[in-house]
């Protein structure tokens, strides 16, 4: 039944006059559209920003010292006892049977 009335409407909708989308002449755009930029111009100004961008300061030196910090910073953490010897020391008295 549900299928008969789909057809049914779509043969009315089939039979109905396809509508007239042209805009009306008094309504139509008026002028030639944007100027468009000569690509010439603009490949080049993108060529100038990408050099001037690679010829800045270089990254990897500041990844390097980072990189050097971290390491002497784990290395002074691997030093050092994760809990110090007071807390360890009051924590044993507490929880004795936990050793």
């Amino acid at each position: 039944m549900r299928l008969m009335i789909l057809v049914l409407l779509g043969g009315l909708a089939a039979c109905a006059p396809f509508p007239d989308l042209d805009l009306p002449a008094d309504r139509a755009p008026v002028g030639d559209g944007p100027a468009l930029a000569p690509l010439d111009d603009t490949l080049a100004r993108a060529a100038a920003l990408d050099t001037a961008a690679r010829t800045g300061p270089d990254p990897t030196a500041a990844l390097a010292a980072r990189l050097t910090a971290l390491t002497a910073r784990a290395a002074r953490l691997r030093q050092a006892p994760v809990i110090d010897p007071a807390d360890r020391a009051r924590l044993q008295r507490r929880a004795p049977a936990l050793q």
